[in-house]
């Protein structure tokens, strides 16, 4: 009776845990230690899940405790599947669509401290028609070489870079933008944490000089490694209050998914007042991070966000530039006014 009381105890573990790490912000727990970087890697826990489950099936038709086996391969199918319907309803697919004169044109890629080189971020944006290129990891002087080569190419740029030392380059983000969006000048601090920045690595916060035009914010929040928790809490927290306003465009490396930003939106967004474009555009379960893994088993952690006078048109998570030494995939998305 004992050894079985034990067993059914650990199916009712099991499942609880399951549960758990399959929406954790249902028990406020989104952004905490071991849940937090479950729920990032969806596709990753779906699959290693999947192949406990089988595992423990095959078991069960050899060997003995097969109820126990059995309702525990249950338990993991179910997890398993739960987490592919999730990055199924947010989206595997997404695709780019021609830029209009009306459109705007958003590329963001975190260069792994500027391993490819200008010539190879120059091209990828001419070849997209971005308007807006947001580079975290990427220190002033090649977000200008950037900027030459597209201006050469016949898409000038004007470059917008903070860092808070100049020791590491992934304590450098820069933002090119275009001069057709107008003039922007930089209202954060150069210096780290809220109010006035992100806590750990750069976050650029540029606004138009005459105040017609959206709010944009080239962002690299810290990752939620142990020591760094806290920062990330408060850098996701820092950024949903850059998206309040009535017009904001918002991108890069957030070191977060959606799930992380549960709780922080308002008015209908999943943080701040903005909503995830790749979400919008068919591709919110697409990995952007790292490299090295399949894109349905990676991390979806960069993105391109907007308030609601934005549509999204397009989105891309683009795959083409994986052996370009970078981590991170590079996304695209096309956004254009509601109104």
């Amino acid at each position: 009776m004992l050894p079985r009381i034990l067993g059914w105890a650990v199916v009712l573990g099991t499942t609880a845990l399951a549960a758990v790490l399959l929406w954790p912000q249902a028990f406020g727990l989104q952004d905490q230690w071991i849940a937090a970087h479950v729920v990032a890697l969806r596709g990753a826990a779906a699959a290693a899940a999947g192949f406990l489950a089988v595992v423990l099936a095959i078991a069960m038709l050899v060997g003995p405790g097969r109820r126990l086996l059995g309702a525990l391969a249950a338990v993991l199918a179910a997890f398993s599947l739960g987490n592919v319907g999730v990055l199924a309803v947010r989206g595997l697919g997404g695709e780019t669509v021609a830029a209009s004169p009306e459109s705007v044109t958003v590329l963001s890629w975190n260069t792994l401290g500027e391993v490819p080189d200008a010539a190879t971020i120059a091209d990828l944006a001419l070849a997209q028609e971005a308007d807006v290129v947001v580079l975290p990891e990427t220190t002033e002087p090649l977000g200008e070489d950037v900027a030459i080569a597209m201006r050469d190419g016949g898409r000038p740029m004007w470059v917008h870079t903070q860092f808070f030392d100049q020791v590491a380059k992934a304590r450098s983000t820069t933002l090119l933008i275009s001069p057709e969006l107008g003039d922007y000048q930089v209202v954060s601090v150069p210096w780290p944490g809220p109010p006035g920045n992100t806590n750990t690595l750069p976050t650029v916060v540029a606004e138009p000089a005459n105040g017609e035009g959206p709010r944009i914010v080239a962002v690299h929040a810290v990752a939620p490694i142990r020591w760094e928790l806290r920062n990330w809490r408060s850098d996701l927290d820092w950024l949903a209050e850059q998206c309040a306003g009535d017009d904001v465009i918002m991108a890069g490396d957030f070191n977060a998914t959606v799930d992380h930003f549960a709780g922080r939106g308002i008015d209908g967004g999943d943080l701040g007042r903005c909503a995830d474009a790749a979400k919008a555009g068919g591709a919110g379960g697409v990995g952007t991070w790292p490299t090295g893994l399949p894109e349905l088993l990676g991390s979806p952690i960069d993105h391109v966000l907007a308030t609601p006078g934005w549509q999204v048109d397009g989105f891309r998570v683009l795959d083409a530039l994986d052996d370009s030494g970078s981590d991170h995939r590079p996304i695209v998305a096309t956004l254009s006014r509601t109104g």
